[in-house]
């Protein structure tokens, strides 16, 4: 039988399935519905944690498995049980921290544990840490605490200096220890174990399915939307990456495709290609 659709569609969540006031346009959800029916696997690849998925799964018409905190933990979001995780080990994490101190010396610190103890805060803050969104509820704690123990991922934030900036003044000096990325613009970035993508958790995922088995054809296996540089992976691995509307520059060159704006329900519109 020839294959007319794509197996595995995913997709990011803040700016890209959801619109700028944190809901899931009907037209996403519809077609949604319409390709999980199909026999379409869909997955949330997102650089929240577990914690924050409950609000987006919510408004979603099944509740998929979930590439979550960039790649790091690989969760069914129906049982809530996390079927892989990568976590940054405190040796690596003191090591970032020393370039962080050289290269970076006004960066606050953040950690966001896997929260297995229900115990202890899943987010963990240094005093110099400020939030780039809203989002407040943390334990402060000293510098030293907040790389005491595993984390799916370490934060450094610098406020008013541009995400890319802060990058670009640890290149070369953390490579060998952790993935490096951004999901905003707004003085943020955020560590991974070596490794870990968003890419490599849909791979994880890819090898369960038929995506990993599919023949060639003239239309893609995988599709994956995204619009800031913690996707640029993800949409490279996937047969086809699309850009949404609003993604900035460097994901509008990296992708197959830019389709609309999450506003306007980019993700649906190029989906109804396939799923009319």
């Amino acid at each position: 039988m020839t294959r007319t659709r794509p197996l595995l569609v995913a997709t990011d969540v803040d700016g890209t399935l959801l619109g700028t006031d944190e809901l899931i346009p009907e037209a996403n959800r519809a077609v949604v519905a319409d390709l999980v029916a199909d026999g379409a696997t869909f997955v949330l690849a997102t650089g929240r944690p577990p914690r924050w998925l409950d609000q987006v799964v919510d408004q979603l018409p099944v509740a998929p498995l979930a590439v979550c905190a960039n790649g790091a933990v690989i969760m069914d979001t129906d049982s809530g049980e996390f079927l892989a995780t990568r976590l940054l080990e405190p040796d690596v994490l003191a090591a970032i921290d020393e370039v962080l101190r050289r290269r970076l010396p006004h960066s606050g610190i953040a950690a966001e544990r896997l929260g297995t103890d229900a115990a202890d805060a899943d987010f963990v803050a240094s005093p110099d840490y400020e939030h780039a969104w809203i989002h407040p509820a943390h334990l402060q704690v000293g510098h030293t605490e907040v790389l005491s123990e595993p984390v799916l991922k370490l934060l450094a934030r610098v406020p008013g200096m541009p995400s890319a900036d802060m990058l670009a003044a640890l290149r070369g000096e953390v490579d060998h220890l952790a993935d490096v990325t951004y999901s905003t613009t707004d003085g943020l970035i955020e560590f991974a174990a070596r490794g870990v993508t968003k890419a490599s958790g849909l791979s994880q995922i890819a090898a369960t399915t038929a995506a990993s088995t599919a023949a060639s054809s003239a239309v893609p296996v995988t599709v994956a939307f995204g619009d800031m540089p913690n996707d640029l992976e993800m949409l490279r691995w996937a047969d086809h990456g699309v850009a949404m509307g609003n993604a900035i520059p460097s994901v509008h060159a990296a992708a197959d495709e830019i389709t609309l704006t999450n506003d306007e329900a980019g993700l649906a519109h190029v989906l109804r290609r396939w799923w009319v």
